[in-house]
């Protein structure tokens, strides 16, 4: 009992901490962000109006407000999942139909995603037709939503079912160190999605068109050739039809690597903006950061899994989070639902590594291209997006993925004066 209780105690203390950093980061952005509000920082004034720089302060700020009541749903849901004991009624109705383990544990994953499904659809809904509408940037008709969340539930079966299957086969047949071979299974099997989303799953839901003749894809084939870059094609993607925020990514992996744009960004950016944008994501590539993200999520899944073996035989792990119950799916379903918790605390670490890559891609950037036409291409992605020119100093290091618009803008500028040179 003892042992029961310091694992409850140790997940309502990180849960705790991790509720108030949240709490606290989010006031401290939206207070700055307010502060801010209505002056335009000196670096982008010449760009951008402040009307414009007011409606980015207004679009982050409800945001911020719409996104903490939602929180609290889904902490108060949480605790309801497990030390209120849901995920244990639930598996008591699975258990109710005296199927043997593994085709109980696949319909407890169908109840439970389901279930989670119907209770995220009103935030989804709210953020989408109401906030989204509201600033201009929503075109998701009801048709797309509900062809959307059929094929979503469809490649969950289709995808899901065989996958979770295969899982709990591995950890029923093969012995004290199924870990150890679903680690190796799922790792294989991540691969394989990431070979073939560009050509069979991503097209379930967008139109790809060739990029067409002209002077934006002869600049972008031109830096191709002097970066030795090869691709299996330049694509457009019809973004458009479910929002006016605009992106360029790549996909895919080895002899099926895509090159795709927003139908939404071509339409904002000139040509040498769009060699520019492309030459960052080109950094990305070059500078090795998708492998390097690769292997950081192959080792936090080997971690992941090897701390479930330790734990998944452990009834007071069960106990401590809320579960009476036992079994192979409640071990994965249970593990994957608190590990947030208690990775949480390594946000900010992350966001560093992301940053600085970020970095490191904008400065491939300017060395293949026009770093002007960069910041250019960014400040007029900032002013389409509506992006928070004025996030909080500490809230952007805890969370922000890319640096803020005015640092990376200043970083930028020191190969400007380069270019110019």
């Amino acid at each position: 009992m003892n042992e029961v209780n310091m694992y409850t105690k140790l997940f309502l203390g990180f849960l705790a901490a991790k509720s108030l950093i949240e709490s606290v980061l989010d006031k401290r952005n939206l207070n700055h962000i307010l502060k801010n509000r209505d002056s335009v920082p000196a670096k982008f004034a010449a760009q951008i109006s402040l009307a414009d720089h007011q409606k980015a302060a207004d679009y982050s700020i409800e945001k911020i407000k719409v996104n903490q009541y939602f929180h609290l749903f889904d902490l108060i849901l949480f605790l309801v999942w497990t030390l209120g004991g849901g995920l244990e009624l639930l598996n008591r109705v699975c258990l109710s139909l005296t199927l043997s383990p593994i085709p109980t544990g696949l319909l407890f994953f169908g109840l439970l995603g389901i279930t989670s499904s119907l209770l995220s659809l009103p935030q989804s809904l709210y953020m989408t037709f109401v906030v989204e509408e509201k600033y201009g940037f929503n075109k998701t008709t009801w048709k797309i939503l509900i062809s959307d969340m059929a094929k979503g539930s469809l490649l969950a079966v289709i995808l899901g079912g065989p996958i979770a299957y295969s899982i709990l086969w591995i950890m029923e047949k093969l012995g004290h160190n199924w870990w150890l071979y679903a680690f190796f299974f799922l790792t294989a099997i991540q691969l394989l999605l990431v070979f073939i989303y560009p050509t069979f799953i991503a097209p379930l839901f967008n139109k790809f068109s060739p990029l067409d003749e002209g002077e934006v894809k002869d600049k972008i084939l031109g830096l191709l050739s002097r970066c030795g870059f090869k691709s299996s094609g330049l694509f457009v993607m019809d973004a458009s039809k479910r929002s006016g925020h605009g992106n360029a990514y790549f996909t895919g992996f080895g002899e099926n690597k895509r090159i795709v744009f927003f139908d939404t960004l071509l339409k904002t950016l000139d040509a040498e903006e769009v060699e520019a944008v492309l030459a960052h994501e080109l950094g990305h590539m070059k500078r090795k950061h998708i492998v390097k993200g690769m292997i950081k999520g192959f080792v936090f899944s080997f971690l992941g899994f090897a701390i479930l073996g330790y734990l998944k035989d452990n009834f007071s792990f069960y106990q401590g989070h809320g579960v009476l119950t036992p079994s192979n799916y409640m071990a994965l379903t249970l593990f994957s639902m608190i590990a947030g918790v208690y990775t949480f605390f390594l946000t900010p670490i992350s966001a560093f590594f992301s940053r600085r890559y970020e970095y490191e891609a904008d400065e491939f950037a300017s060395q293949n291209s026009k770093a002007s036409k960069l910041i250019s291409a960014l400040v007029k992605m900032y002013k389409d997006n509506a992006s928070s020119l004025t996030p909080d100093p500490i809230y952007s290091k805890f969370y922000f993925s890319h640096p803020p618009a005015l640092e990376r803008v200043t970083y930028l500028e020191n190969f400007k004066e380069v270019e110019k040179s």
